[in-house]
């Protein structure tokens, strides 16, 4: 499909960012989006490039009503010789297309969803910050926009992509966070939608993130929805712990997110020589792990903030300290490594880089 640029004038151009420490994450948009519109009998159509500005929808809206709606999120990164570079962004298309299956939504051709993307970000490149930790963040979605009052798929979808420029995830330093292992609430259950990067699994994520702030923590550890046993993930994050050397990270049954970060944190610690053990994790052998010492480091990992280390986690009356609540050798090193990769400073020699033109 030919993607059409509309014109732009500099009339209706914003006013760019002058301090790039105070960015902060999803409050600045760039001026275009990118919109193409799939319809019953006709497939995608009218992909265009246009004035960022708002949706006119019908209140009727299936998006309001149903919750047809999934989305995405990935980074572009200026680097040092002025090139653009973005971290594989066609598994993003393939969870995406993953994730509109389950939701009985259109997929979007993989070349239309990573093309759009590199014609979207060309245009918008004078938007990409340059300080240390900052990107611009790309945030494809789609929504069911038919007007009809009932419960089935819409006839009628928006796929649309918009852009913000992102501080630095880590504004005051590579710090440990605290996670609350979450006993009362559920994210997801076999059979479910945990899987899919859907809004709906965030809205019912956020009692329990505020319970757990107004207790002085930064996140929840999800449990298994069936047992309420097995560690699952965090909010934003796929989780790992670190037995010395070795790596172990929940498996994908169907309840949890494909993180394109965990992948490639699973990848990297193999390269390191490390063990990657994915299997289910006992929060009571987790609990007693860390309190015997077994495990060493504890960190999550996600497009937001790549890899995260945890300084503590706390499950019912226990609250431990993981590494003394310190960053862990290996934590650090893939948190480099990474970053170093997106950035261009580390040479990549996985293929995980695709550049714009």
């Amino acid at each position: 499909m030919e993607i059409k640029v509309l014109p732009l004038s500099e009339a209706e151009k914003k006013a760019k960012f002058t301090d790039e420490s105070k960015l902060g994450f999803g409050k600045i948009f760039t001026d275009r989006m990118l919109l193409v519109e799939w319809k019953v009998g006709e497939g995608w159509v009218d992909g265009r490039i246009k004035k960022y500005e708002p949706f006119m929808l019908d209140p009727a809206a299936m998006v309001l009503h149903y919750a047809q709606e999934i989305f995405e999120g990935l980074k572009a990164y200026k680097w040092a010789d002025g090139s653009i570079a973005l971290f594989r962004p066609e598994m993003n298309a393939r969870r995406f297309n993953h994730s509109a299956e389950r939701l009985c939504m259109p997929e979007v051709p993989e070349e239309l969803f990573v093309k759009g993307i590199e014609q979207l970000v060309a245009l918008e490149q004078d938007w990409i910050p340059t300080s240390e930790g900052t990107s611009l963040y790309i945030r494809p979605a789609m929504i069911g926009i038919e007007a009809h009052v009932g419960v089935k798929p819409a006839d009628h979808y928006y796929f649309f992509v918009i852009l913000s420029p992102v501080g630095a995830y880590y504004s005051a330093g590579f710090k440990p966070v605290r996670i609350l292992v979450e006993d009362k609430y559920v994210r997801a259950v076999p059979g479910g939608t945990g899987e899919a990067k859907t809004g709906g699994n965030y809205a019912s994520s956020l009692k329990a993130g505020l319970e757990a702030k107004k207790k002085g923590f930064d996140q929840v550890l999800w449990l298994d929805g069936v047992h309420r046993r097995y560690i699952e993930e965090v909010g934003a994050m796929n989780m790992f712990f670190a037995y010395g050397d070795t790596i172990v990270t929940a498996p994908l049954e169907g309840t949890i997110l494909q993180g394109i970060t965990r992948d490639s944190v699973l990848t990297l610690s193999r390269e390191f020589g490390l063990k990657v053990e994915e299997r289910r994790i006992d929060v009571h052998e987790l609990m007693n792990d860390i309190r015997t010492g077994k495990i060493t480091e504890a960190f999550g990992s996600g497009t937001a903030a790549v890899v995260t280390p945890v300084g503590a986690l706390c499950y019912t009356d226990q609250c431990l300290e993981v590494n003394g609540g310190g960053v862990g050798k290996h934590t650090q090193r893939l948190y480099d490594t990474l970053t170093g990769i997106q950035t261009g400073k580390i040479a990549d020699k996985y293929g995980w880089i695709k550049k714009i033109k």
